[in-house]
């Protein structure tokens, strides 16, 4: 199971997802109090139920290394959920007249990037597979 490489990729994706929750997606002037705000997973309940449910998603995606149809469908079910995270984000700035993104903004684009990598991973030991049921 850990020894795949997309168990690896989804756990890395898993771990960054979970990190965004605390770490800053943008910084800057909150318009209706015009205090210092960061914006992060925690912010509002969408981000955070979203963000909780990519980590829990890319975690239990892990340990469905016996059926790799689900789990290739989970994957891009979870690239299509981080979009929409995304997209969220980009939403919640509205609240707030300037500021600058952080570089931990980053880190969305690194989940995408596992999950891309563990979806070939998966479709690559599924290859496998069929191939060497082919050979019998």
């Amino acid at each position: 199971m850990i020894q795949r490489i997309q168990s690896v990729w989804l756990l890395v994706a898993s771990i960054v997802t979970f990190l965004t929750l605390k770490l800053s997606f943008y910084s800057g002037t909150y318009l209706p109090d015009n205090q210092y705000h960061q914006l992060n997973g925690t912010e509002n309940l969408p981000l955070m139920a979203a963000t909780i449910g990519l980590g829990m998603l890319t975690l239990i995606t892990i340990f469905l290394f016996k059926t790799r149809v689900i789990q290739l469908r989970l994957c891009i079910a979870g690239i299509l959920l981080d979009i929409l995270l995304i997209f969220l984000y980009f939403r919640a700035l509205s609240n707030f007249s300037r500021g600058e993104y952080a570089i931990t903004a980053a880190a969305h684009l690194v989940i995408i990037l596992a999950l891309i990598l563990a979806a070939r991973g998966i479709n690559k030991d599924a290859k496998l597979i069929r191939d060497s049921n082919r050979l019998r």
